[in-house]
């Protein structure tokens, strides 16, 4: 059972038992606990009959219960005994018990329902005709309606169960029958009972002859109803239901120890009808391959038994057979027809098909050890059962390949799910569900091994698809035996076969870990060279509206770019693509955290209400042929194409924060008086810059290189496909995870400050507009006519150019002397301030939370000479005192109180306050920042 299954059980456990909201410590612990406790559970008839009878034992209705159990073990439920083990385990916890016990009535009160047993309910009701007074037909009604509603009102987990236990339609292609067969009805070995047996009136009642010659009749009738043809004197009755044991009606003056014989050896005819009933309704080809091998078995010992019957008939004509000598001589096949016939009935009482009839052979098998002729009878039956099962088995696990027309076979496949849909869909459904273990088929003597039969056959099945013929060198005929470490070693050698195999064509045929570093190059932003040429290269066209990019360009300046790079040298270069999303990154990854959330439909939105620039709607894509798409499906691409996109527009603010810089270094030609103004900016903008580089730069080489490090590492290890995809899913999901990009409060934050930094960036662009045309115009002015002039010429331009820088610094002090100006920087500043001084608490707290401390590596390069320290602690006293203000004062002063985090960095703070991440928590009403 996988962590998630125990957790999902878990968690279904605390909301049954209506504990969640008072429950202080979760799922996640008690999962934990589970899964480092928990041992593997072995089967035994000791502890399997020392459970039941302790249940039996503190039960108030212990025949009941047992009744039930016999009813269900002879179904072959699986895992009723260890259920019935934590059971016999729970009645020891007095206080489990209690508490289940209070918790039961306290629902029952609350639905308005009753605990009572309907045995109990309808034994209240008063005989028919009885006279009842209004009070006492007033209380059996409301009695009746208790019980009505607890009908009327199944739980979920009921329905649940329902659905689960509803008999699946197996998708089987059934050969029509003729319909001689059944118009025929003669054509069996069983008796005919049709219309009433009525006794023949010629015949002599047995009471009239002497002693020997009741004996001789009785005889000559018993032999003839040992092969299934009715008798004179014993007669077989019609069946009560379709399994019943055959009954049979005796003539009742025949003599007392006559007849007494004559009762000891009819379960032997019993047992035949029941057999014989069991070969011809299972060789019929809806129950499949293994029930028809087993009626073939057992339809062999049946002619043996006929020839021991003929025998006996021969024996009785010479005159040499009494009823003490048949007796004696049937003992023996009482006994294999005894199995034979419980065998039967545990199958039809279980309407058991392939895996399941297996199971019930081999336990039988196992239960008989110590009876050496039973045992030997039941590995005879079992073994021959296996065969058809075995040779599925081996065309699986030796060639890939399913051929099971019976629907028996313990992997089943899907053929609504192909491969062309991994690079459509956003899941890897194919290779979890194309072939799917179904546990009600697969035999209690490979359970152990179930995973590695389907991952072995999927293997090989991948190969086979490639276009390869698969050979295995170690295929040899499996055979059961009571002993399963034989065929477990031959199913191990031809999983290591398969794995290798497969691993071999990806490894070093199709070369798997070269493309993922082409990938790497690309999505993850490795290619340096690359990106920022192709960023240059597209730098207009991302700048336009989504709808107003074409594509086609955009596919031609990505070639350009690739063939002008270091890039040029990749093998795969030309699987590479673009791709216009219609959402943005942040839309994209708020929608997948909400799933199945209450805020999913918040963040639901219509993709035409959405204006989208190229920048924001911009991804690579890549082109992946099989088997490589079982590695990089589309949900692996989605996630390289998030971190991309991700990386990218961090890629893009860190060159409008440059932008801003050239820009910058065009006012330091000029004098500006109000120079204290622009520094603000250029302060503003230098620690805009910091942060960014410093984030891109924690990404890059302290997330992604040593993840990407750990992967390498660990494929160089790997031994089959399944442990690739684990380890490039872990790579992946760890990138995402340490790059914030799975936390919703981080990846609000990340978001805000990024679109800070675009918003201060094109105002301070369209400010010194002025001054870049201005330069520009001087610049070429200069290089066109510098070389033409004279000395007078030149002392005038170098007059006009001091009158044009004149002009310039006066328009940009009329600029900077505006009152909005100033304001907009220092908005940009506090907004700024606010959102890191965020971010940096948010990060504290997640990892105090968590205990995980990789994303401290950012506060220690945002933070590292301990300056915006200063400010979290003046955040953390101020928590303080509204925390203590919230206690000590009214309820609507606190709802009136307020706070805000600190907006400029001249924020005071008490000595001796320190900061103390996730202590102090602003409340519901009064969240810090909550007015911005």
């Amino acid at each position: 059972m996988s962590e998630f299954t125990i957790h999902h059980h878990v968690s279904e456990l605390i909301t049954l038992l209506g504990v969640r909201s008072s429950d202080p410590i979760g799922e996640e612990v008690y999962t934990e606990k589970l899964l480092k406790s928990r041992t593997p559970y072995v089967t035994t008839q000791v502890s399997s009959s020392q459970a039941k009878k302790k249940i039996a034992e503190s039960s108030n209705t212990p025949i009941e219960f047992l009744a039930k159990y016999d009813e269900l073990k002879g179904k072959n439920v699986r895992d009723l005994d260890p259920l019935v083990y934590l059971l016999s385990k729970l009645c020891e916890e007095k206080e489990t018990k209690q508490f289940l016990s209070k918790n039961a009535h306290e629902k029952a009160e609350q639905e308005g329902m009753t605990l009572m047993p309907h045995s109990k309910v309808t034994g209240q009701l008063p005989t028919a005709g009885t006279k009842m007074t209004e009070e006492e037909l007033s209380e059996i009604k409301d009695i009746l309606l208790k019980q009505a509603k607890v009908v009327e009102n199944p739980s979920s987990d009921f329905l649940t169960k329902v659905m689960r236990d509803k008999q699946i339609t197996r998708k089987v292609n059934i050969p029509q029958q003729p319909d001689w067969l059944f118009k025929r009805p003669y054509l069996t070995l069983d008796f005919m009972t049709i219309g009433d047996s009525t006794a023949n009136e010629n015949i002599v009642a047995l009471g009239t002859m002497p002693t020997h010659y009741q004996e001789q009749a009785v005889l000559d009738d018993l032999l003839l109803l040992m092969r299934g043809i009715d008798g004179k004197y014993v007669i077989p009755r019609p069946l009560a239901e379709s399994y019943a044991p055959r009954e049979f009606l005796i003539d009742q003056s025949l003599d007392a120890s006559v007849q007494e014989l004559v009762k000891r050896i009819l379960p032997l005819c019993s047992n035949y009808s029941t057999v014989v009933m069991f070969i011809k309704e299972k060789s019929s080809f809806e129950y499949g391959l293994v029930n028809h091998a087993l009626s073939q078995a057992m339809e062999t010992l049946i002619k043996d038994y006929l020839v021991l019957v003929a025998q006996l008939e021969q024996q009785m004509k010479l005159g040499q057979l009494t009823l003490q000598k048949l007796c004696f001589y049937l003992q023996p096949t009482m006994r294999i027809l005894e199995i034979l016939a419980s065998i039967a009935n545990s199958i039809n009482r279980g309407k058991c098909i392939g895996g399941a009839v297996l199971s019930l052979l081999h336990e039988k098998t196992a239960s008989m050890i110590g009876d050496g002729k039973s045992s030997e009878l039941c590995l005879y039956l079992t073994q021959t059962a296996c065969v058809p099962y075995m040779e599925i088995v081996e065309k699986w696990i030796y060639r890939g390949i399913i051929l099971d027309p019976y629907s028996e076979f313990l992997v089943e496949e899907n053929q609504t799910i192909n491969k062309e849909k991994l690079q459509e869909d956003y899941n890897d459904a194919y290779w979890e569900k194309h072939y799917s273990v179904f546990q009600e088929r697969i035999p209690v003597f490979l359970e152990q091994v179930a995973d590695k039969i389907l991952n072995t056959g999927k293997y090989l099945n991948v190969v086979r698809q490639c276009g390869r013929d698969v050979k295995c060198p170690f295929a040899e005929e499996l055979v059961y035996t009571v002993k399963e470490r034989r065929y477990y070693d031959q199913i191990e050698r031809a999983y290591s076969y398969a794995s290798r195999l497969l691993l071999t064509l990806l490894l070093e045929e199709k070369e798997l870990m070269a493309r993922l570093k082409s990938i790497k190059h690309y999505f993850l932003l490795d290619k340096g060279d690359f990106i920022v040429q192709f960023m240059d290269m597209t730098e207009v066209e991302m700048n336009l509206n989504i709808d107003d990019i074409l594509p086609s360009r955009l596919e031609s300046l990505l070639e350009l770019a690739l063939r002008t790079s270091t890039a040029n040298v990749d093998t795969f270069k030309d699987d590479l693509r673009v791709d216009l999303l219609p959402f943005d990154l942040t839309t994209q990854l708020l929608q997948i955290l909400a799933i199945d959330s209450k805020t999913e439909k918040e963040y639901r939105r219509d993709p035409t209400e959405i204006h989208l620039s190229g920048i924001e709607s911009f991804s690579f894509d890549y082109v992946v042929k099989w088997p490589m798409s079982l590695v990089l499906s589309r949900k692996a691409l989605t996630r390289y194409q998030i971190l991309f996109r991700h990386l990218f527009y961090c890629k893009h603010v860190e060159r409008q924060l440059c932008n801003v810089w050239i820009g910058n270094k065009q006012t330091k030609l000029y004098t500006i008086s109000r120079s204290h103004c622009y520094s603000s900016a250029f302060a503003l903008r230098q620690r805009m810059l910091n942060f960014i580089q410093n984030f891109e730069y924690y990404m890059m080489f302290e997330v992604i290189e040593p993840n990407w490090h750990t992967f390498q590492q660990n494929m160089s290890k790997v031994s089959n496909v399944d442990d690739v995809l684990a380890l490039h899913g872990d790579f992946l999901d760890s990138c995402l995870k340490d790059c914030m990009l799975t936390s919703t409060e981080l990846l609000r934050i990340v978001h805000k400050l990024q679109v800070v930094c675009i918003l201060f960036s094109n105002y301070l662009q369209r400010v010194s507009q002025t001054i870049t045309v201005e330069s520009e115009m001087e610049r070429l002015r200069d290089s066109s006519l510098q070389s033409s002039k004279s000395n007078r010429e030149r002392k005038e331009d170098f007059q006009m150019k001091k009158t044009a820088a004149k002009i310039v610094s006066e328009h940009i002090d009329k600029v900077l002397a505006d009152a909005s100006f100033e304001e907009a920087i220092l908005g940009f500043d506090k907004d700024f301030s606010r959102l890191l001084l965020e971010l940096l608490d948010k990060i504290m707290d997640e990892n105090n939370k968590t205990y995980e401390h990789k994303l401290f590596n950012i506060i220690y390069r945002l933070d590292f000479n301990g300056f915006y320290t200063e400010k979290l602690e003046a955040m953390s006293a101020e928590r303080a005192l509204k925390d203590h203000s919230f206690i000590s004062e009214s309820s609507a002063h606190s709802s009136a109180s307020s706070g805000s985090l600190p907006t400029s960095f001249t924020t005071q703070h008490p000595e001796g306050a320190r900061y103390v991440p996730g202590q102090y928590k602003g409340r519901k009403g009064s969240v810090p920042g909550s007015e911005k």
